[in-house]
This record gives structure tokens, sequence and C-alpha cells, in this order.
């Protein structure tokens, strides 16, 4: 059985059906002797549909493509300018419940911005990572998503932050499937940092927790 260590791989600005493709298979080929991977890329416009998402959340044809997936959760978007790390681990091997491994994604994003004094929290029924929205900590805006699909007890999909995008495409939709609700970004809030930095960044925090 292999050590602890985790392989990240930087795949670049890549297409999210294939690269969703390619976890599944990932997951189905792996076995005892496979490490376990950190995937982080960018991809183009796009917004996924979880497997109990209800299409009503897209409210707006506006040309980007809906692709529909077998991850938790509802409708979100991904673009450019935003961090996306997929998680491909052996949660048996690392002796991680689901719900924990959730917790230690989140605070991998808060303890990264707490780096930049950003203060983030978790919302009671809606997994991902909030700010204040205009100094108001009863209305936060959303600043990183997160979903999963756990598959003989090998975890894929993973979280996405938004760090220097273009947030328009939100407004299409309910994200998450909360109606009205606020997403943010990194630039927006004044941290000055790129989207490879930010990826980095993250993915040492993720390492440091699992």
């Amino acid at each position: 059985m292999p050590d602890a260590a985790i392989a990240v791989r930087q795949l670049g600005r890549v297409d999210y059906e294939p690269t969703w493709r390619a976890m599944i298979d990932f997951t189905v080929a792996r076995n005892e002797a496979t490490a376990d991977e950190l995937w982080v890329c960018e991809h183009p416009p796009v917004y996924t549909l979880g497997q109990a998402g209800k299409p009503e959340h897209l409210l707006a044809d506006n040309g980007i493509p809906l692709v529909k997936i077998d991850r938790g959760g509802q409708i979100t978007y991904h673009g450019p300018g935003q961090v996306v790390i997929y998680l491909l681990l052996d949660l048996n091997r690392r002796g991680l419940k689901v719900r924990e491994l959730v917790d230690r994604m989140e605070q991998a994003i808060i303890d990264l911005l707490a780096e930049f004094e950003v203060a983030a929290t978790r919302l009671d029924g809606a997994p991902g990572v909030y700010v204040p929205q205009g100094g108001n900590a009863d209305y936060p805006a959303k600043i990183a998503a997160l979903g999963l699909r756990i598959r003989r007890g090998c975890s894929y999909h993973g979280l996405a932050l938004n760090v220097d995008m273009e947030l328009a495409p939100f407004s299409a939709i309910n994200p998450c499937g909360y109606a009205g609700m606020p997403v943010t970004q990194l630039r927006d809030l004044g941290v000055r940092i790129s989207p490879a930095q930010a990826a980095d960044a993250l993915t040492r925090h993720l390492i440091q927790l699992l």
C-alpha cells in the first residue's frame, strides 16, 4: 500500500466534460496501490448540474453550455480565473468520512483567505465558503463551491474558488440552488493574487489538512 503522499497534476485550462470523464475512468481503474491525486485546473465557461439538480435553477440561456454530471449539489458555474481542484482520494486509506473531507476542504479555503485577512466562514446547509457581503455578516457572499461523488470509498470532483473572473454568468443561475445568493471573488475583496498563485497556495493548504 502506498504512503499518504498526494500527487499533484497541473492540467492548465481544460474542457470540463473530458476532465470529468477522466476522473471517472481514474476512479474506476484505481486499486489499493493507486496513489491519491489532486488535479488543478481552470475551465472554459460552463454550467454543471448535479445528479439531483433541478434544471429550473438555470434562469436564462446565455449560450454557456450546461453539463449534467454525477456529483452532489445543484448548479454552479466554472470559468477562466476560477481555481478548480479535484480531489481523487481513497477515503478509507486516509481514515476520512465524507463529512470530514468536506470540512477539511472548506477549512483549507478558510485558512487560505485568512492569510489575506479575509474572514471566511461556513454556512449551515449550504456547503462551500462564504465571506461577509458589504460588511453584512448576516447576508454572506459565496466565494467557493464544493461538490463530491464517492465511489467504492474513493472521492472525485472537488472545489472551485473564485479568484479573478467574470462573475456575470452567475446571474443566470441560482448558485448551488439558492435564489438571490450573492457571489464574490478574491479580486473584489482587494486580494491581488493570480489564479496560479491561489491554486498553489490552496493546494498547499489541502495537502496539510489531508
